[in-house]
């Protein structure tokens, strides 16, 4: 597969020229993943002033469906799905020039599982989980950044009690904890986190015993971590409810459990904590969309929800910026990523109207 670079639709050629990385530390490069199945041709990056909160648009590449991606912890490498519901379904490894916002094409691997819709690395294997798959594809890594073949596939198993959503086994998040020890993934059809031990040379499943249980007809989402590592908040789809876990030593100890979406629409979506780990953030879609404001306890990390954020249409994903300042979310059927002013001591956002127009957009993630 070829990398192809061309401008963004609409743009002038000298916005799409390659711009020098400012000297200034507020300036972020950013990427977006997106479906393809309109306009969007793949992933675009952007710079983003996390002081102004105003973006200029960069570069893109053309990808299909990359619906997820993370980078690499030195922000030289990019991983990004291609959410396929078929045989195709595949991880890309992108090298990345964090100055000119330009992406280039190492390797492709197929994920074995249908549907990869998020994607995590330490550095040394990188994670998919696949979601019509309803499995987990572990990919070791070359030297260079690039992806080995799949060699090692985890499945997840349905057992819920939605005969529609949880009839066949979906895996919707694979991270690795704080620690480094482990690896944790929502099984979602299954109403639990399973959790596998993490060895220089092989991943093993932990025994099932050690899963953690979510309450029944809930749909495990996606999982956090706070900043010092001591507490995780899970977002469950169906139920529209955050889990609030002690976490320590690979064990997750059930603390909270809090609604997110009042409204029972089953589309709650994503789920971070602000840097400074004071206010936690969770999407809600289908009805209502917006994102949920809950400010986190010092003491024991409990929450108490504060507040809630209308958004444009289906926030599939968001993000918010190494400061703190801004929130930015991924609006996939109203085609923008709107920009939020954090307010620091309520939480609350702010529209400033900075709108980054982007067909489908579904992922945002920044690069210091």
């Amino acid at each position: 597969m070829k990398a192809l670079l061309y401008c963004m639709l609409g743009l002038s050629l000298t916005a799409c020229s390659p711009q020098k990385t400012a000297s200034n530390q507020d300036e972020l490069a950013m990427l977006v993943g997106t479906y393809t199945n309109g306009t969007s041709k793949g992933i675009y990056t952007f710079r983003f002033n996390q002081e102004t909160g105003i973006s200029t648009p960069l570069s893109s590449i053309e990808l299909p469906n990359p619906s997820y991606l993370t980078l690499s912890e030195n922000g030289k490498f990019v991983y990004a799905v291609s959410e396929m519901n078929d045989s195709t379904a595949a991880l890309s490894a992108l090298a990345f020039d964090k100055e000119t916002g330009n992406l280039r094409l190492l390797n492709t691997e197929l994920t074995h599982g249908a549907d990869p819709c998020y994607v995590a690395t330490n550095g040394n294997e990188v994670l998919t989980a696949n979601y019509s798959g309803g499995s987990m594809s572990v990919f070791p890594l070359n030297k260079d950044g690039s992806l080995q073949p799949v060699d090692t596939l985890f499945e997840g198993t349905a057992n819920g009690p939605d005969t529609i959503r949880q009839i066949v086994p979906h895996i919707h998040c694979t991270i690795f904890s704080p620690d480094g020890k482990y690896i944790f993934a929502t099984d979602f059809s299954a109403d639990r986190i399973l959790r596998f031990v993490l060895h220089p040379k092989d991943i093993i499943p932990h025994p099932s015993s050690e899963s953690v249980n979510i309450d029944a007809n809930s749909g495990p989402r996606h999982l956090t971590f706070s900043p010092d590592g001591k507490h995780a908040y899970l977002i469950s789809e169906l139920s529209g409810k955050v889990t609030a876990f002690n976490y320590n030593d690979g064990i997750l100890e059930q603390i909270q459990t809090i609604t997110a979406d009042t409204l029972a629409a089953r589309g709650s979506g994503d789920i971070h904590l602000s840097p400074d780990g004071k206010y936690l953030y969770a999407s809600n879609r289908l009805k209502g969309d917006g994102i949920a404001i809950f400010a986190v306890n010092p003491e024991n990390g409990t929450l108490a929800k504060v507040a809630y954020q209308p958004t444009g249409i289906h926030p599939r994903h968001f993000n918010i910026t190494p400061n703190g300042k801004y929130l930015l979310a991924a609006c996939r059927d109203s085609n923008v990523i709107q920009v939020y002013e954090r307010d620091p001591i309520t939480g609350l956002l702010t529209d400033i109207h900075q709108d980054i127009l982007v067909d489908k957009p579904v992922c945002v993630q920044f690069v210091e």
